[in-house]
């Protein structure tokens, strides 16, 4: 690639988003289609359950039969909302992972391409701009540290957020089965 775009660089550049912004598309519609297949599969299952504890709750012949229902029926519900919680969650967290894989990746590619154009830039540049070229890819190693930093420290509040979901998840079930 040249100092200056061609309309050939352009439409290759214009491409290339396009096909980003697909594979975005593409991600998030399976992490859709994951949440509406758990949403049915819980549906279906509601379903089932109701009319098992409405049998149940039909046979019941004294108070001591209600009480135990009442134990029985506490505990599996609370289990399961738990694990449609995690359900969920691995779901939304998965499909953000990836989203941000791609993004990176992206932004990776930018970058080398914006460093590429530089070193042309310089290589082409009259004599005393080096250090405008040396500037401008010092800045861009900042603002890459600086992503990078922001990054990391957003990954590591998510996975103490997770932890501390699980923990409260896992009180939660000990709770209910006391």
């Amino acid at each position: 690639m040249g100092l200056y775009p061609t309309p050939e660089n352009l439409s290759e550049a214009q491409k290339q988003n396009i096909d980003a912004m697909m594979k975005l598309s593409q991600k998030a519609f399976e992490g859709i289609e994951k949440m509406v297949d758990l949403q049915l599969n819980a549906a279906r299952a509601s379903l089932q359950e109701t009319s098992e504890k409405f049998k149940a709750l039909m046979s019941v012949k004294d108070a001591e039969d209600v009480v135990n229902l009442n134990k029985d029926l506490a505990a599996p519900n609370a289990e399961q909302a738990l694990a449609y919680s995690r359900t969920i969650y691995d779901i939304a967290s998965q499909t953000s992972s990836e989203v941000q894989r791609l993004i990176d990746a992206q932004i990776a590619d930018a970058n080398k391409k914006l460093v590429d154009t530089l070193d042309e830039f310089s290589r082409n540049a009259p004599a005393g701009s080096e250090s405008i070229v040396a500037m401008m890819k010092s800045s861009l190693t900042a603002a890459n540290s600086a992503y990078e930093t922001a990054n990391k420290a957003a990954r590591q509040v998510v996975e103490m957020a997770e932890r501390n979901m699980r923990a409260a998840a896992e009180a939660s079930i000990n709770a209910t089965k006391r």
